[in-house]
């Protein structure tokens, strides 16, 4: 138990930060600070700036017209979003509004809707701390690469390149067959690694901006199915039978083999969707021999709710298992389905489909962005910044439920304090986080 001063004295210690930011602007914006945000939650030192640019892949098979015959090709168009940090003048607002769609393509009923976001866009980038390690973040399906923009502004103002993905034929936008997601998610994240190494070496506000060689990948479900791959987990036999041009992003081929690339040196995945595959009829199968998932040797964060119904719980703490060679980290939400990743939903929403996209029922939206801001900046800070936040990664009891308050009079925690370090009292709870360490 923890009595009453000693719980308004930690109290007190942790929500200066939270308040402070809270309580800029009554108008809330998607990762802003709730009152019981966790510490790492906060923003960094950078201001942000946002720009968006238009790639061009050359010469990929065109999956929307074969899923057999690698002589189909096409120039593969990508718009990609950066955040990055920036110099803020005195007389401009760190303000921008994005635009992004209700409905979905493929059922005629696409919907524009904007919302503000914490960035400037096409701000001076801030050279200070350049080059800054490069993260790139992959959408589900369908998706936007707006849909995480609590996360992508929070992680470029703590020194951090951000690129998120519209991943073509696989956006509210313009949906297309999932086939073509299937093909094209690793191979996207890849191109965009390189297509980021390429922009930093030349003119052009990236210039001297990116290490890529210091590099990680954040993907939700469809695009947390491309980041294993990327990261070294190859496909199966039964991929192939759904999609025959697969076999080069294959387990033991040798080709995909050689296409791991060192510069990703760490992987997020928010409820990764390939481990189980009921909903083509093949109940207990998935895309990946669970073996191939020892071939991750980075670091890996998951984050998953123990309800989700669509990527599987169980499949995705099966793949999380079996990822044997992988320093790795499981945070769970209890009572979450599989919109533990995205923005909340926008306002004004009122038809269920569209607001179900970025709800969780028996969660705030808003409290998980913040939970999430928290722990990847533990992780990425841990992993591509080389600081020290293992007391955040590894906490003293796997479920937050029972983690236990108990400060001397000073203020200080006692061995027999476990409560989640960076967490007001009273609000780790719901969660859990499981920690596994790489085999020898």
């Amino acid at each position: 138990m923890l009595n009453m001063s000693k719980w308004l004295m930690v109290l007190g210690l942790l929500m200066v930060t939270s308040l402070g930011v809270f309580a800029q602007d009554d108008d809330f914006i998607y990762g802003d600070l709730l009152p019981d945000a966790p510490e790492l939650a906060a923003r960094g030192e950078y201001g942000v700036g946002v720009r968006t640019l238009e790639l061009v892949n050359p010469d990929q098979i065109d999956i929307s017209n074969t899923r057999n015959d690698p002589s189909v090709r096409y120039d593969r168009p990508l718009t990609i979003e950066v955040w990055y940090p920036a110099i803020i003048p005195d007389d401009a607002q760190e303000l921008t509004t994005y635009e992004s769609q209700l409905g979905r393509a493929d059922q005629n009923n696409v919907e524009p809707f904007t919302f503000l976001g914490r960035a400037l866009r096409d701000a001076e980038p801030d050279t200070s701390g350049a080059a800054y390690p490069l993260v790139i973040v992959s959408h589900g399906y369908p998706g936007s690469r707006y849909m995480m923009t609590y996360l992508t502004e929070n992680l470029a103002s703590k020194g951090y390149v951000v690129v998120a993905i519209d991943h073509t034929d696989s956006t509210f936008s313009d949906t297309g067959n999932f086939f073509i997601t299937l093909y094209n998610r690793a191979l996207d994240q890849m191109f965009v690694l390189n297509e980021m190494a390429r922009l930093n070496e030349e003119e052009g506000f990236l210039n001297g901006l990116v290490n890529a060689d210091n590099t990680a990948i954040i993907g939700y479900s469809m695009g947390g199915y491309g980041a294993l791959n990327a990261a070294g987990a190859g496909y199966n036999a039964v991929l192939q039978t759904f999609l025959p041009v697969i076999e080069s992003r294959m387990a033991g081929n040798p080709d995909y083999e050689a296409s791991i690339d060192p510069r990703i040196k760490a992987i997020v995945v928010f409820a990764p969707w390939g481990g189980d595959l009921s909903a083509f009829g093949r109940a207990g199968q998935g895309f990946w021999d669970l073996e191939a998932l020892a071939g991750i040797e980075i670091p890996s964060f998951w984050v998953a709710g123990d309800l989700d119904d669509v990527a599987n719980y169980e499949a995705i703490v099966s793949l999380f298992d079996s990822a044997v060679n992988s320093e790795r980290y499981l945070l769970t939400y209890a009572n979450a389905l599989h919109n533990v990743a995205p923005n909340p939903p926008p306002p004004d929403v009122r038809d269920f489909p569209d607001y179900e996209r970025y709800s969780e029922p028996a969660w705030d939206e808003a409290r998980i962005n913040n939970i999430n801001q928290h722990f990847i900046t533990a992780f990425l800070g841990q992993y591509l910044l080389g600081q020290d936040y293992e007391v955040y990664l590894n906490p003293a009891v796997e479920n937050a439920n029972d983690g236990v308050v108990d400060l001397d009079s000073d203020g200080n925690p006692t061995e027999n304090h476990t409560y989640w370090v960076g967490f007001l009292p009273r609000t780790a709870v719901g969660m859990s986080l499981r920690v596994e360490h790489a085999a020898p």
